[in-house]
């Protein structure tokens, strides 16, 4: 066999008093796709930081194609041949810029292009650079009025411009349809017969079994176990999570018998060219609506929730009529969202005083809570002990900086929020996006336990996810609900 292309030998990390890697060894060889699993904090994030140049370890050795390796910064880590492709692709990318402009970006910015060079110049090379992982777009448009799918594939093309030697994902198909994500397979795939090594992050088990030729375990900041394809997931999984897979995960799913639905939609109509439905939803019912990326899902979450209009139709809620004017209007009456980009709607940055998760779970009730104009500090506290323990979120405690966990335990701590106060109406939009396979097991089991008083719908676009918490899933495509069914066990998106 070839001599690796990169090795991490000892690699330790440490923040505080967490020990976020422990004495880490790793190895990847030229044309190897190697899957990293792990349950949130396991320390994946950590290593991939390590390895793309944005951290560096306290203890041990990197190595790239035999010589020491320790890039300062992501810019030398890409110019040693090491790219990375992060989850959180709104870091990378400036929504008000040209798709084009966002394809050059890294020569723009390092002055291998000139902003002055003349724009055809600059469109024929964005125009290649956007075939290579078959981006169709107007390579005019604003980047911002694509779809998460397209940024995402614009910051993988930037990626592939140094050609390098190893290829780091990090949940590279969370915003991609089934077959935007075969496009995927197909491109690394292709990358892998070219001799680019590629480490592939990822909580979908489609993916590992679609890519992987190894799976590297990673629990408690170590390796603890390697399996080569064909890989035992059930065996993976327990030894990723150190116990089996709660046993809640099979709790059966009920619908609940009663006359009068928690919400009903008549003749819905999300846009206009979009097909009407109707749908009614019972009080302690779990309603999965699952379809592919850009299937109007995240726009039928925000039209019962306030945010956007329909075209027409009615809604009612518990009997009544439902048109809620603000989102505000709604969380007043007992309708949460859980939005799908929860930077982007729900988390806030560590400069803003409600970023420890003490205050990002009391926002949205601050008006409930005060006394005498007074921030409820105690209460904060005391909630967010409660959804650490409930949601079994790993922190330090409620004042911890909800950017600095990793991104499980971050969505954790949005779904914590919306359940600091009963809700009549919860609405979750990808709510297992990031999640692994044992937390997300743990959150579908608190769903069912907490769902009585009220009802629920999941916007999600895998599956799997779905059966997992739903007692019905929905089909839903182009703005419209497609088929119905109570087990969904023959249906496929």
């Amino acid at each position: 066999m070839s001599a690796p292309i990169l090795t991490a030998h000892a690699i330790t990390r440490r923040f505080g008093a967490t020990v976020a890697l422990s004495r880490l060894d790793f190895s990847i060889r030229a044309g190897e796709i190697v899957a990293l699993m792990g349950a949130n904090g396991a320390g994946k994030s950590t290593f991939v930081k390590i390895l793309s140049g944005v951290s560096m370890p306290d203890e041990g050795t990197l190595a790239l194609g035999g010589q020491l390796y320790a890039p300062a910064s992501p810019q030398a880590a890409k110019r040693l041949g090491v790219a990375t492709v992060h989850q959180g692709i709104a870091d990378a990318v400036v929504p008000s810029l040209s798709v084009t402009d966002n394809l050059l970006l890294d020569a723009l910015c390092d002055g291998h292009t000139h902003w002055w060079t003349p724009r055809a110049a600059r469109r024929e090379r964005a125009r290649a650079l956007a075939a290579r992982v078959a981006l169709e777009a107007d390579l005019d448009a604003p980047l911002g009025s694509l779809p998460l799918a397209g940024q995402q594939r614009v910051v993988i093309a930037r990626a592939l411009v140094s050609r390098p030697r190893l290829l780091i994902l990090d949940e590279p198909t969370a915003s991609l349809s089934s077959s935007e994500a075969e496009q995927l397979y197909a491109l690394v795939e292709g990358l892998r017969t070219e001799g680019v090594a590629v480490l592939l992050v990822s909580h979908r088990l489609g993916d590992l079994r679609r890519l992987a030729s190894r799976v590297s375990i990673l629990r408690d900041g170590r390796i603890v176990g390697e399996q080569h394809a064909p890989v035992d997931f059930d065996a993976a999984l327990e030894a990723m999570i150190g116990r089996p897979l709660p046993a809640a995960r099979a709790l059966p799913h009920t619908r609940p018998a009663g006359t009068q639905p928690a919400l009903r939609l008549r003749g819905l109509r999300l846009a206009p060219g979009c097909d009407a439905f109707d749908l009614e939803v019972a009080q302690g019912e779990i309603v999965a609506i699952v379809g592919p990326v850009g299937a109007g899902k995240s726009r039928f979450a925000q039209v019962i929730f306030g945010a956007l209009r329909a075209a027409a139709g009615q809604m009612e809620l518990y009997g009544r009529p439902w048109a809620p004017r603000t989102p505000a209007d709604a969380i007043r009456a007992g309708v949460f969202l859980a939005g799908e980009d929860r930077w982007r709607t729900s988390l806030f940055p560590d400069t803003v005083a409600f970023a420890s998760i003490a205050g990002t779970i009391s926002f949205p009730f601050l008006s409930r809570w005060r006394r005498g104009g007074a921030l409820p500090h105690e209460r904060e506290h005391a909630e967010a002990r409660n959804a650490i323990e409930a949601f079994g979120i790993r922190c330090s405690g409620p004042d911890d900086r909800v950017s600095r966990l990793s991104g499980g335990n971050q969505q954790k701590v949005l779904l914590a929020r919306w359940h600091a106060e009963p809700a009549r109406l919860l609405l979750l939009d990808e709510p297992f996006q990031g999640v692994d396979a044992g937390a997300r097991a743990d959150i579908a089991s608190t769903l069912r336990h907490r769902a009585a008083g009220r009802a629920t719908l999941v916007f999600v676009s895998d599956l799997e996810e779905a059966h997992e918490v739903a007692d019905r899933i929905v089909l839903f495509d182009r703005g419209a609900l497609e088929h119905e069914d109570s087990t969904a066990s023959h249906l496929a998106c």
